[in-house]
């Protein structure tokens, strides 16, 4: 989710604790290799490797759900470190997808790497480049009922291809505003409700053609769909040592939200991955293992 647009101090290195080797190293530039050390992921074989990041609280909280304060700053603290990971991860995705709420949540975001941590700007370009794909991530929103405004950046401002994925009904909605050239409007066949993860990524691999790596950002209903048809290969959870606590019924809301899968159905990951920061605990889960053929 996107974490926030407040100044941070000097970023620092991460101190690794634990890594598996699993997966390729990636080319990381020198300043980014020293900020977060060795950076593997596996490469996509049948289908895209799908991966999403959140920050939480220690009781599970990933947004506050308060206006002015639903980000995922508010839950970290602000933390540049967290920010810098967030980029690493943008620069490495070919695309970048997130439901209407978080678009809502943040409507003068892109979601680019330069965008949550304009610091390493060159660095991630670099990697980019590097991976062999210079272009900015298509960033892709879905939406199902299509109450979006195509005026707001992510859209608007031609610094990244964009795709609306929504239902039918949707479609006619979005219609009937100017639609900018830099952004496409897929519908899937459905006349409301929601779109299943797995439509999804069809549309988006009909759409980008050859799709390597997707990050999920959000929010939290989104990902669970991914879950649910076990179609999310890893999680990278940032772990910030706050409390947010809960009132009974209030809307603030933890990192799947919308399914459920214990103790029917419990979806278990495997820890691969440990770093420590100034503040946060940042760790990475693979859950390759649950993912149905």
């Amino acid at each position: 989710m996107t974490k926030s647009k407040r100044p941070s101090p000097k970023l620092a290195p991460l101190e690794t604790l634990f890594e598996s080797a699993r997966g390729h190293a990636l080319p990381l530039p020198q300043r980014l290799a020293q900020l977060y050390g060795a950076f593997r992921m596996s490469k996509p074989r049948s289908r895209p490797h799908v991966f999403s990041n959140f920050v939480s609280t220690l009781d599970g909280v990933v947004s506050l759900q308060v206006k002015g304060h639903s980000g995922g700053g508010d839950i970290s603290g602000f933390s540049g470190q967290d920010r810098m990971v967030m980029g690493l991860l943008r620069a490495a995705a070919d695309v970048v997808i997130v439901g209407s709420g978080t678009l809502d949540a943040d409507p003068q975001h892109v979601w680019t790497p330069e965008s949550i941590c304009p610091e390493l700007a060159r660095e991630y370009q670099q990697l980019r480049r590097d991976l062999g794909n210079p272009r900015a991530s298509l960033n892709v929103i879905v939406s199902g009922r299509g109450p979006v405004n195509l005026r707001l950046p992510v859209f608007a401002s031609g610094r990244v291809p964009a795709v609306i994925l929504t239902t039918t009904q949707g479609a006619k909605r979005l219609l009937k505003q100017k639609v900018p050239d830099s952004v496409q409007i897929h519908a899937i066949r459905r006349r409301a409700g929601e779109i299943p993860a797995a439509a999804i990524l069809e549309a988006v691999d009909r759409v980008g053609g050859g799709v390597g790596r997707i990050l999920v950002e959000g929010g939290p209903r989104l990902l669970g769909t991914f879950y649910k048809e076990r179609l999310m290969d890893e999680q990278f959870l940032s772990l910030a040592p706050q409390l947010s606590g809960r009132e009974f019924a209030d809307a603030r809301m933890s990192l799947v939200m919308g399914k459920s899968f214990a103790p029917r159905d419990p979806l278990w990951g495997e820890l691969i991955d440990v770093r420590r920061g100034s503040k946060l605990l940042f760790l990475r889960y693979s859950f390759v293992h649950a993912a149905v053929a």
